[in-house]
């Protein structure tokens, strides 16, 4: 399927956040807007946990937010085809999982490709799904990030946008490595990826990803920690 590229002409892109947790990709978003380093405006805010500590950092930004619950649902695809629903009334240009911590369907993931973005917290093809930290000590990785993708039906298998990474310390736990990816990766690498695509430098189309007027031959890598000794 050929995919239009976005319009990278309008004054600001149309996001909506979807969220499961604490919301600290959600904080990220709303601060590199707030700082102009971010053309777009948070259209809107999901969250299928009425109880998620990021639903009170929308709030108080002054934004839009709706929370979906799937307890409120008999099948799965009728949660999907709601949450689906309620994101296409917000007309977004990009829909941003940021934390979200639900296997999407195929039906759901078809009906916005192309401008469905994730990030993971692992160096992909490594790790796909759940504990990528514990698993990056276990294999004494010598270091650890995150990737931003576009979302397919495959599981944590979408084409690369950008990634980021920082050094594996000898006395970190998966939780202090968990902390510092978020921190010192996530947090970064998450806005400024989505810059990217709001501006149209990079973008999803007939299966593969476009960056700069070409395709992209290499997903870019960002050694935060040895761009801060730079």
């Amino acid at each position: 399927m050929s995919i239009a590229r976005p319009d990278s002409t309008s004054e600001k892109a149309r996001l909506v956040v979807v969220i499961s947790g604490r919301g600290r990709n959600l904080q990220a978003i709303i601060q590199a807007i707030e700082a102009g380093e971010l053309a777009a405006e948070i259209a809107l805010v999901i969250s299928n946990r009425a109880d998620a500590p990021g639903m009170q950092i929308a709030r108080l930004a002054g934004l839009n937010c709706v929370c979906i619950e799937p307890r409120g649902f008999n099948h799965r695809e009728d949660f999907d085809r709601a949450l689906a629903a309620r994101i296409a009334a917000a007309r977004p240009d990009w829909v941003v999982l940021a934390g979200f911590m639900r296997i999407l369907s195929q039906a759901f993931v078809e009906r916005f490709e192309a401008k469905l973005i994730n990030i993971h917290p692992s160096l992909l093809p490594l790790y796909k799904g759940l504990n990528t930290h514990e698993r990056a000590l276990s294999n004494g990785d010598a270091r650890h990030g995150a990737s931003v993708h576009f979302v397919t039906p495959d599981l944590d298998d979408g084409p690369l946008i950008r990634q980021g990474s920082i050094a594996i310390e000898s006395d970190d736990t998966p939780d202090t490595l968990a902390d510092r990816v978020m921190v010192e990766v996530e947090q970064r690498l998450y806005p400024a990826a989505l810059a990217e695509l709001v501006a149209g430098r990079v973008y999803f189309k007939d299966g593969v990803v476009w960056r700069d007027h070409g395709l992209q031959d290499r997903c870019p890598h960002d050694e935060y920690d040895r761009l801060a000794l730079s």
